[in-house]
């Protein structure tokens, strides 16, 4: 159902008011009784509240999962290095960590 949007040609007083399609225009102000326009709005359009509204949120898991592989395929060879070696790094921390504790 739209919304339309009025104006009173009096008071002054603007308001929004759904309705349906085939419904009379208000002519009578809430506020005050006077006489009562409709004006051109542009419209709510989309509204997107809160965090994380993403095209790609409602996709397919197998896009999804096509995505995923072609993002990791574009990493160069010196990032996954890096990550394999920082993995390997805090592996060693750990036995290191548990050396001295037990000593």
């Amino acid at each position: 159902m739209p919304t339309y949007q009025y104006r009173c040609s009096e008071c002054g007083h603007e308001f929004e008011e759904m309705q349906t399609i085939t419904a009379d225009p208000i002519t009578e102000c809430p506020n005050c009784s006077g006489k009562v326009q409709r004006v051109i709005s542009g419209g709510g359009g989309f509204l997107f509240k809160g965090t994380g509204f993403y095209i790609t949120d409602y996709r397919d898991s197998k896009y999804k999962e096509a995505s995923k592989k072609e993002k990791d395929s574009a990493l160069p060879e010196s990032k996954s290095k890096d990550k394999k070696s920082n993995t390997s790094d805090k592996s060693t921390k750990k036995t290191d960590s548990t050396k001295s504790t037990n000593n």
